[in-house]
C-alpha cells in the first residue's frame, strides 16, 4: 500500500487544496478513508502499468493522459483581450498580432442574427440561380433565401429540401402574385431570361416588394424606364445586379483611376468574349433576349468602363457580325465592336463576341503608367496588374486583395439599403443609361456612322451614394 503522502499527491486538486491530512481524516473516517485509499491505490496502480482508458484515465493539474496512455499537458483556458462593441454590425476587434510588414487582415465578420435578415424570394431556376446565387446566400451576413418561383415543381421541391425554403413558400408563375401575402418575402430578385423582366419587375412592385433584377434590365429602354415608373409609384427600391461595381478588384482599380495614381487616363480597351453551342438555348432567342452577345457580355465592357471612369459616353461607333449559316446566329449577333468617346478626350475600344474562347480582360492606359485587369469579368479570380516607370526603373506589380463573393456582396449591398432606407448604388437608373448606349451601338452598327448621345456633366450621374461595403 502506498504512503499516506503519496495518496495525498494523487488526490484531485479540488480534494486536496481546501482539506489538511487531519481535516480529511476527521471528515472521511478511517473506514471511508480506507476505502478511497483502496481506491485509489487501484487508480495509481492502472496508471502506472498504462491501463485506464477516457474518462477513466488518472490525471494532475497540470497533465493529463490520453486514452493511448500517453501524458499530454494541460493548459488554463484563456480567452484573448478583445474590444466588444454592443452593436450587432459593429465587429469585434480582436488584439493585433501581424506586424505592418504583412498584409492586415479585414474586420470580423458581423453577420445579422437570421431572424433581422432581409428575406429574398428567387424567380428563376436556372444555371445563375443554381449554380451561383443561391450558393452565396451562405456568405451573406444580412441577406437569406425565403422563397422560390419556378415553372418546375419537381426541381423547385428539390432546391427547397436543400436550401430549407418551407414548403407553401414555393410559388408557379401563375401564383407568382401570391408573394404579397409573404411577409417573410422583402425582396424579390428577378432571375429569368431578359424578355421578362420587366413584367415580373411590375408585378413584383405590385405585390409591394423591392425589386433586385439582373442584368440586362430590360429588352429596350422604354421597358427600363416602365419598370422605374412601376417601381417609384408603389414606393418600391429598385436595383439592378451590376456585380462588378461591387467587386473589390475593379473598385481597388477604379480607386486607382479616380485618385490619378498614373496620370490622366487616356485610353481603354475592353473585350468580354465567350463560346455558345447551343441554338435553342433562350439567349440565342431575340424575343427573350433583346440581341446576342452585346447585352449579355458586351454589357459589362460597357457599364464596367462608365463605373471605372464616372463619365458617360457622348458618341459610339460600331460595327456587328455574324457567321452567315451558323445557327447560333439566326436571330442575334455573334459579335459587336465598338468605340466610345468621353468628355475627357478618353477613347475607349471594346468587343464581345459568342463564339471565341473566352478573354474577360480590360487594359487601362494613363499618362504615366497603365493596368490591367485579366480576367476582370469573371465571377472570380480577378487578376490585377500594373505597370510604370520609377527612374530608371520599371516597376510591375500584381495588386493582392481578398477575394470575396460579388453576389453575397451585391445582395447585402442591397439588404442593407432596404434595411436603412437607402438608394441603391445601381439603381434602375443605371440600367436604363445602358440600355440607351446599346441602342445607339446598334443603330451605328446599322447605319455604319457615328452616333451621338446626349452630354451628361454631372460624374456618377445615374448612380446611388456611394456603398459602405465590407
Amino acid at each position: 500500500m502506498l504512503p499516506l503522502d503519496r495518496i495525498f499527491q494523487l488526490l484531485p486538486d479540488a480534494f486536496t487544496e481546501p482539506l489538511s491530512r487531519k481535516s480529511f481524516l476527521q471528515l472521511a473516517g478511517k473506514g471511508v478513508a480506507a476505502g478511497v485509499v483502496g481506491t485509489l491505490v487501484a487508480s495509481c496502480k492502472a496508471t502506472e502499468t498504462g491501463a485506464g482508458t477516457g474518462a477513466s484515465a488518472a490525471s494532475t493539474g497540470s497533465t493529463m493522459n490520453a486514452p493511448n496512455g500517453q501524458t499530454v499537458p494541460k493548459t488554463p483556458p484563456t480567452s484573448p483581450p478583445a474590444q466588444i462593441p454592443a452593436g450587432l454590425e459593429e465587429p469585434i476587434k480582436l488584439e493585433p498580432w501581424k506586424s505592418d510588414a504583412d498584409r492586415q487582415s479585414g474586420p470580423t465578420p458581423t453577420p445579422l442574427p437570421p431572424d433581422r435578415r432581409v428575406g429574398y424570394a428567387l424567380v428563376g431556376l436556372g444555371h445563375l440561380t443554381l449554380e451561383e446565387l443561391l450558393p452565396a446566400f451562405g456568405q451573406c451576413k444580412k441577406s437569406k433565401p425565403v422563397a422560390l418561383v419556378s415553372g418546375s415543381p419537381e426541381k423547385m421541391r428539390k432546391v427547397a429540401q436543400q436550401y430549407g425554403i418551407k414548403p407553401e413558400n414555393c410559388y408557379s408563375y401563375q401564383t407568382y402574385d401570391q408573394l404579397k401575402d409573404n411577409p417573410e418575402v422583402q425582396v424579390i430578385y428577378i432571375v429569368l431570361p431578359n424578355s421578362m423582366h420587366a413584367e415580373y419587375t411590375i408585378r413584383g412592385a405590385q405585390a409591394g416588394k423591392h425589386i433586385l433584377c439582373e442584368k440586362p434590365m430590360a429588352n429596350s429602354s422604354a421597358e427600363c424606364q416602365a419598370m422605374i415608373d412601376a417601381c417609384q409609384k408603389a414606393n418600391r427600391k429598385l436595383m439592378v445586379a451590376y456585380r462588378i461595381q461591387y467587386e473589390p478588384f475593379n473598385r481597388h482599380a477604379r480607386t486607382l483611376l479616380r485618385d490619378k495614381k498614373f496620370g490622366e487616363t487616356k485610353f481603354i480597351e475592353a473585350f468580354n468574349c465567350q463560346s455558345s453551342a447551343n441554338p435553342q438555348h433562350w439567349r440565342h432567342k431575340k424575343a427573350l433576349a433583346g440581341g446576342g452577345a452585346l447585352p449579355d457580355i458586351g454589357l459589362y465592357c460597357l457599364n464596367t468602363i462608365r463605373f471605372l471612369l464616372g463619365e458617360e459616353p457622348t458618341e459610339v461607333f460600331a460595327y456587328q457580325y455574324s457567321t452567315p449559316g451558323n445557327p447560333l446566329f439566326k436571330e442575334v449577333e455573334e459579335l459587336m465592336s465598338w468605340q466610345m468617346r468621353f468628355p475627357s478626350g478618353v477613347v475607349a475600344n471594346c468587343a464581345t463576341h459568342y463564339n471565341t474562347h473566352e478573354s474577360r480582360r480590360y487594359r487601362v492606359l494613363c499618362e504615366r503608367g497603365w493596368l490591367n485587369m485579366d480576367p476582370a469579368f469573371s465571377y472570380t479570380g480577378q487578376q490585377l496588374k500594373t505597370s510604370r516607370a520609377e527612374g530608371k526603373l520599371g516597376k510591375k506589380e500584381d495588386v493582392e486583395m481578398e477575394h470575396k463573393n460579388q453576389f453575397a456582396t451585391e445582395l447585402d449591398h442591397f439588404s442593407e439599403c432596404i434595411l436603412k432606407d437607402l438608394e441603391p448604388f445601381t439603381p434602375g437608373q443605371e440600367g436604363l443609361q445602358d440600355h440607351r448606349i446599346m441602342e445607339a451601338i446598334y443603330q451605328s452598327a446599322k447605319e455604319n456612322r457615328p452616333v451621338k448621345l446626349p452630354a451628361v456633366a454631372k460624374k456618377d450621374a445615374f448612380r446611388g451614394p456611394e456603398p459602405k461595403l465590407d
